[in-house]
């Protein structure tokens, strides 16, 4: 998670306050190199503390209070973001997956099997306007945000992009995260539930290796089940380590290229939307 850059703000490091851009390029705040690789030859433990993350220069209890402060402004964020959604009524996805899993090719496929189903997409990437356009093809309404440096979304900017998309209530909002197995885990965006897409092609052990994406999840979309048999992929396998970090885990099996599994996939959206409804009324 950005522990300490805080995307979209700024960051004191030593009693400097930097812009995250400017301390992500002075190799001051990297928290995507801290890797937790277990004790053996060969390996190096740099995120073993209670913040998750080594910053050289930078204490433990220092990268605590940042981390805590950045979070505390984007869960206020969230709190109002998802008071909205429940005015309106509607249920929002956050999608969240590696990049090249298929996010946008699932959603162009999930919106076209919910024709006639109130629904908007904001689409996060660092830059390029393209996944954007391909939800607009569909004629579905689309936001794109820009992160620039940022590797992820945050709650002010789904809010900001939210008062433009003009929600229609009763709807769907799904919100395509930036490719990234690390940061987006962590921040609360107001949605209903994160949806981590996960593709065949890209190994087993991958549940394994990026834990707290998986276990924030409340569902995981195996994709791209089509190509199994071509990528020698294990889908069991996907499956047990899914549920090794994250024993709730739901897991549907799905292929965005040949609607395997969309029908599965889309009764789960309306079911969680109409228990959502339910709740509210009661």
């Amino acid at each position: 998670m950005c522990t300490v850059c805080g995307c979209g703000g700024t960051v004191t490091l030593g009693g400097l306050e930097l812009r995250h851009d400017e301390a992500h390029r002075l190799g001051l705040a990297d928290p995507h190199h801290g890797h937790d690789l277990g004790h053996g030859h060969g390996l190096l433990h740099v995120g073993t503390g209670p913040a998750g993350v080594s910053v050289a220069g930078v204490s433990l209890a220092r990268l605590i209070e940042v981390e805590t402060d950045i979070l505390a402004k984007n869960d206020a964020l969230a709190t109002g973001n998802r008071r909205v959604l429940r005015a309106l009524g509607a249920y929002a996805v956050n999608l969240v997956s590696s990049p090249g899993s298929g996010k946008t090719a699932l959603l162009v496929r999930t919106i076209e099997a919910m024709a006639g189903v109130p629904l908007a997409v904001i689409e996060g990437d660092q830059q390029t306007e393209n996944d954007a356009e391909r939800i607009r093809a569909t004629g579905a309404p689309a936001i794109q945000i820009n992160t620039g440096k940022g590797c992820h979304l945050d709650a002010d900017m789904v809010g900001r992009a939210m008062e433009r998309l003009d929600l229609t209530p009763g709807g769907f909002l799904f919100i395509e995260n930036v490719g990234n197995l690390v940061c987006p885990a962590a921040f609360d965006l107001g949605e209903d539930a994160k949806v981590a897409i996960l593709s065949v092609t890209e190994g087993e052990d991958k549940p394994l290796k990026y834990p707290d994406m998986f276990t924030a999840a409340k569902l995981a979309l195996l994709n791209k089940v089509d190509l199994a048999p071509h990528a020698d992929a294990d889908l069991d396998a996907y499956e047990a380590n899914l549920r090794r970090v994250n024993p709730r885990i739901e897991v549907l099996r799905v292929s965005a290229r040949t609607g395997e599994g969309m029908a599965d996939w889309v009764t789960w959206l309306k079911r969680r939307h109409a228990a959502k409804t339910l709740a509210k009324a009661g």
